[in-house]
């Protein structure tokens, strides 16, 4: 059993350790299997990435085993570090990967999927992407969250924006949009907010509830964009072994999340197709729509919505109480 390997990854060389420790048990794919694929579509990753604080995710012990979240980078980074402040207003390092070499760098260090910010190193407090997370409620299926976000197309469409779909590897579609960085991380969200409510208004399958109790039919989690909120990014490998493969929109509605399996991406989809987000730093719009959508709708009394548990409690926020649970005037007689 070998120690390490030295691969090369351009004008680089990157040492692995333990290349022949088992990652996935029920399918016996190694460490090395799963840098042999950040190799082959490296150009593809790193652009998912390329100068964003990244949180890693490390498989230490193989994807039976709950991985390490690192936030903050260790002091030896083999990576360039940015500072920024997490929602709680503590300032930390973070690692900024920005090439092919830094994909294949980050497997080394047990990472299977990369989460990056939404914003890039140069300004870490306007967000230069918006992110659509379809995910299915008991009873959904694949088809029908492929569906809504074909719906999310065409209202894309109707804004004059660039969406850029691909499987999440798990259950569900990402829609990724290029926006001009004038925004900061409130605005985006609420913007993302404001489209979401728009698609569920004309789509019954779409719901916007961010309590689960009442959530019906696809939710768009547009609590994903806000600060330290990251989303794994396009060719990254997850736990259940299918990759987040980036999507044309004509083949969308044939598409299932197994068709992507690591130990067949590369040579089947990758060679074949090349990376689909070639073009992305280019298509990039402005929200200003959606912005008059966010007025229009706190003007119709539809204002804030929940946020994440960990978040300081928000200006204009709703009860962060589930409503089942949430005491009525009744309740006191």
């Amino acid at each position: 059993m070998a120690d390490h390997v030295v691969v090369t990854v351009g004008d680089d060389e990157v040492r692995i350790s333990s290349p022949d420790r088992v990652v996935f048990p029920e399918r016996g794919w190694t460490k090395l299997d799963v840098v042999k694929h950040f190799v082959a579509v490296g150009e593809g990753a790193a652009r998912g990435i390329k100068d964003r604080p990244t949180m890693l995710k490390r498989y230490m012990k193989g994807v039976d085993v709950d991985p390490i979240y690192q936030k903050r980078a260790n002091k030896n980074s083999p990576f360039d570090t940015v500072q920024i402040l997490f929602p709680s207003q503590r300032p930390g390092r973070m690692n900024v990967p920005r090439t092919a070499a830094d994909v294949v760098r980050l497997a080394q260090l047990g990472c299977l999927d990369f989460h990056p910010w939404p914003v890039r190193d140069s300004d870490t407090d306007h967000p230069d992407e918006l992110r659509f997370d379809f995910d299915p409620t008991p009873g959904i299926t694949f088809g029908q969250v492929k569906e809504a976000a074909i719906g999310a197309k065409a209202l894309l469409d109707e804004l004059g924006l660039v969406g850029w779909p691909k499987t999440s590897g798990s259950r569900g579609v990402h829609v990724y949009v290029r926006i001009e960085p004038i925004r900061d991380f409130f605005q985006t969200r609420r913007a993302v907010l404001a489209f979401a409510r728009e698609l569920e208004r004309r789509m019954d399958l779409v719901t916007t509830k961010w309590w689960k109790e009442e959530r019906h039919g696809v939710f768009i989690d547009f609590n994903q964009n806000a600060r330290d909120k990251s989303v794994s990014s396009a060719y990254g490998v997850r736990p259940t072994g299918f990759v987040s493969a980036p999507l044309t929109w004509e083949e969308l509605p044939d598409v299932e999340i197994e068709d992507f399996p690591l130990d067949r991406f590369a040579s089947e989809r990758y060679q074949k197709v090349g990376d689909l987000t070639d073009g992305i730093d280019e298509a990039v719009g402005r929200i200003d729509t959606l912005m008059e959508w966010v007025v229009r709708d706190e003007e119709n009394g539809i204002g804030e919505a929940p946020w994440p548990p960990n978040y300081p409690k928000m200006p204009g926020e709703p009860p962060r109480v589930q409503p089942s649970k949430q005491r009525r005037p009744d309740d006191e007689y």
